[in-house]
């Protein structure tokens, strides 16, 4: 039990969500949602890799750019995807 602790207290989630293993599960999970209809799961696996996919592009932790260049990119994706799951799950209807 400590070594699964000490896994999740080292490991960054970027390094987890990068991993091809949970790459193919979630994108095999997400066919079997649009397949199935189950529109929550199938938004709700959307908007994690998107979120992940905006961090990871924004580079916040490399500090490459200024950081008020890498937060404005961070800021408007989240927004965008956010606009985007508002859009299916409030608005648009079945």
């Amino acid at each position: 039990m400590r070594g699964i602790v000490d896994f999740l207290i080292d490991t960054q989630i970027l390094q987890i969500a990068s991993d091809p293993r949970v790459m193919f599960a979630a994108g095999a999970l997400f066919l079997i949602s649009l397949f199935m209809r189950w529109r929550f799961l199938a938004l709700s696996l959307f908007g994690v890799a998107a979120l992940v996919a905006v961090a990871r592009y924004s580079r916040l932790a490399e500090g490459r750019a200024s950081l008020d260049q890498n937060m404005v990119v961070f800021v408007i994706g989240s927004v965008l995807v956010i606009a985007v799951l508002i859009y299916f799950l409030f608005i648009r209807g079945d």
